[in-house]
């Protein structure tokens, strides 16, 4: 019995365990997107600055290294101090003289025998040749070697191409009898550089290098720069790349758990959606992508990836705690990816929250601009602080740091153009969407007001009933009007069958038994539907077509079916609406205010006792009929609801006085 009841625990829980997998599958992949290697410790420090840590140690004996400009002068004055090596070829003065008769053949106007003394007496002293890559070699020694032996000589005791004018012998007769010897010279450089020392001391364990709050100088930064490298070096002695993966997925792994629980716990309805989560997971793995290709590349310029993209994109598609969560998800999956840790967490953490502080109200396209500059100013606040709090003066400050701010405040502005890809990849729609679709000049509506006239002032009265609700129960009250203006645009396909577009006495109903009627009446859902798909709307505003009458049947024509023919047997699904019910709050209110501001129509008397039975009368019986069961929608929130829609109907509907007539 116990296996199957844990088989039945995983089927019954299976849903949420998949889920959980498929949050956790991009774990694996952000350690792969970064380099493989890694660094050992180092620290956080300026020369000039305070060191703000506790005492800092010598974990072990290490070599205090020389800086680079040390060695290099160590290492120029090797090179300007090494022997030369040179041999002497015999052979050049007899190929010279070849040469020269050759040449005679075809010049027999040359002055040969001056040319021979010339040549004679330049190899007598000898012709040497000249390194091409030694500019200073005048100054050097060389060593002519004879056989074994050498002999040490200045390069001033040569004739050198320099010294002979004539074009002739320097370029076409004569060639170096002092040849360089490229072998011996390098063997002589290589003992002299090797005789060079990388290191200036020597710290042994236990030694203190700086104690918390020591200024901090060239000196003392060298020994912790060596200290650095010293850690590097034992890091890679003993670097495993299956560990370092191992270590950086659990961590992954951690992070993504984190995520899931605050989804799980606050936001189950974005956990519950596969295309919202799809798209968390999906903008996570952007930036991650783009930021290990930065890594990669050029370390130094990590900050320059526009990560608050993150944090923008998801305040826009949801709320400020979700859009805070998955930004701290990211960057802490992220530290321990790049370079200086703490420093990056600190940038990302305060620029993401000055972001979407600022993105809060978003309801316009310049909002993107001052998201931009307020990134921009958070990173340079923060560097230009940082510097003076560590050096305490702002000599140490680059003007190439606020370059790398400025390039990841302008990538920023890509969110504007990612948002309409994110919405029409992953069907999910932004406030600024609602905003344009609002307006009464789209396509849609003009034509429904044209058509259905009628029909267009209910949905106006619809959406604007509906806002006000929403905003007193909670939720989007911009997706609520915007739902109640388009949740009846099917009626235009047929506008004369609902009595809203009636003004005269012909009603085409009266040529159709009650079945058909029914399936006219059933038919705008449909249609609705089709001219959502053709209008372009979002599949959040389709929700409100499909779902304002829910599953309940058309009554005024069930009930004239049962009443004329009692004895026939009815099949009420000829007059149930397809569905579904209303699933989230802004659906509920929709359908509760579309049906109350239609029944009120049919009120022979508006006064406030008939219309607080009304309003009750309809609230009772959706909630009879199961219609509000799948919506998040509670006993207050009705309570509230039924308060504010009596107010409102009876303000609309209220009695008007008759105004006196001038007699004559």
């Amino acid at each position: 019995m116990q296996p199957k009841k844990s088989i039945s625990a995983i089927v019954r829980h299976l849903p949420i365990i998949a889920k959980a997998l498929f949050m956790l599958a991009p774990a694996a992949l952000i350690p792969l997107m970064f380099p493989s290697s890694g660094q050992g410790e180092h620290y956080d420090y300026a020369v000039g600055g305070i060191w703000r840590n506790n005492d800092l140690v010598a974990p072990y004996d290490f070599p205090v290294l020389k800086t680079q400009t040390e060695l290099d002068q160590e290492i120029h004055a090797a090179k300007s101090k090494s022997l030369l090596y040179y041999t002497r070829d015999s052979s050049a003065r007899g190929q010279a003289y070849k040469r020269l008769e050759q040449t005679m053949r075809h010049r027999p106007g040359l002055d040969v025998r001056r040319l021979r003394k010339t040549m004679d007496s330049i190899y007598r002293i000898g012709y040497v040749e000249t390194p091409s890559d030694m500019p200073d070699f005048e100054s050097h020694t060389l060593v002519l070697l004879t056989g074994n032996v050498g002999s040490e000589r200045m390069p001033s005791e040569f004739v050198m191409a320099l010294d002979i004018a004539d074009p002739l012998l320097r370029d076409t007769l004569m060639q170096p009898d002092i040849v360089f010897d490229a072998n011996r010279t390098q063997l002589e450089l290589d003992s002299r550089l090797s005789l060079i020392s990388i290191a200036t001391d020597m710290m042994q364990q236990g030694d203190l290098i700086v104690a918390k709050g020591e200024y901090i100088t060239k000196e003392k930064a060298q020994v912790i720069h060596s200290l650095e490298v010293e850690n590097d070096n034992r890091f890679h002695k003993h670097y495993s790349p299956t560990g370092r993966f191992l270590g950086q997925l659990v961590l992954c792994i951690i992070a993504f758990l984190a995520l899931y629980m605050f989804l799980k716990n606050t936001r189950h309805p974005i956990l519950e959606d596969g295309r919202k989560i799809t798209f968390v997971l999906t903008l996570i793995l952007l930036m991650s992508g783009a930021t290990a290709v930065v890594v990669r590349t050029n370390p130094a310029l990590v900050l320059a990836v526009p990560l608050c993209i993150v944090p923008v994109m998801i305040r826009v598609f949801f709320d400020m705690r979700v859009a805070l969560y998955v930004h701290v998800t990211t960057i802490v999956i992220l530290a321990n990816m790049v370079p200086n840790p703490f420093e990056y967490i600190f940038y990302q953490l305060i620029a993401g929250m000055m972001s979407i502080v600022t993105v809060r109200n978003f309801e316009n396209r310049s909002k993107f601009f001052v998201v931009s500059v307020v990134i921009f100013f958070a990173y340079s606040l923060i560097y230009t602080f940082g510097v003076l709090s560590q050096e305490s003066t702002l000599a140490g400050i680059t003007a190439e740091r606020y370059l790398v701010f400025m390039v990841s405040s302008i990538l920023t502005l890509l969110a504007y153009p990612l948002i309409y890809v994110f919405e029409k990849l992953f069907g999910l729609t932004t406030n600024l969407t609602l905003m344009e679709l609002s307006s009464t000049n789209t396509p849609a509506l003009r034509e429904l007001s044209r058509r259905a006239p009628g029909t267009f002032q209910h949905a106006m009265q619809v959406a604007n009933i509906s806002e006000d609700v929403i905003s007193e129960i909670g939720g989007n009250a911009l997706l609520a009007k915007v739902g109640g203006l388009y949740h009846d645009i099917g009626k235009v396909e047929a506008p004369l069958f609902f009595t809203e577009n009636q003004n005269s006495e012909f009603n085409p109903h009266d040529e159709l038994d009650y079945v058909d009627s029914a399936h006219v009446i059933i038919q705008h859902v449909r249609d609705g539907l089709k001219l959502a798909h053709k209008y372009r709307l979002p599949a959040s505003v389709c929700d409100f077509i499909r779902t304002h009458h829910g599953t309940t049947v058309t009554g005024y024509f069930y009930a004239k079916q049962k009443n004329d023919h009692p004895d026939e047997p009815i099949n009420i699904a000829d007059f149930r609406y397809p569905g579904p019910t209303p699933f989230t709050r802004e659906l509920a209110v929709v359908m509760l205010v579309d049906s109350v501001e239609a029944a009120c129509k049919s009120l022979n008397n508006h006064d406030k006792e008939n219309i607080d039975r009304l309003v009750d009368a309809v609230i009772d019986d959706k909630i009879k009929n199961n219609q509000l069961q799948n919506c998040n929608i509670t006993f207050g929130d009705l309570k509230k609801i039924r308060k504010l829609l009596k107010s409102r109907m009876l303000s609309i509907y209220h009695a008007r006085i008759s105004y006196p007539v001038v007699k004559e």
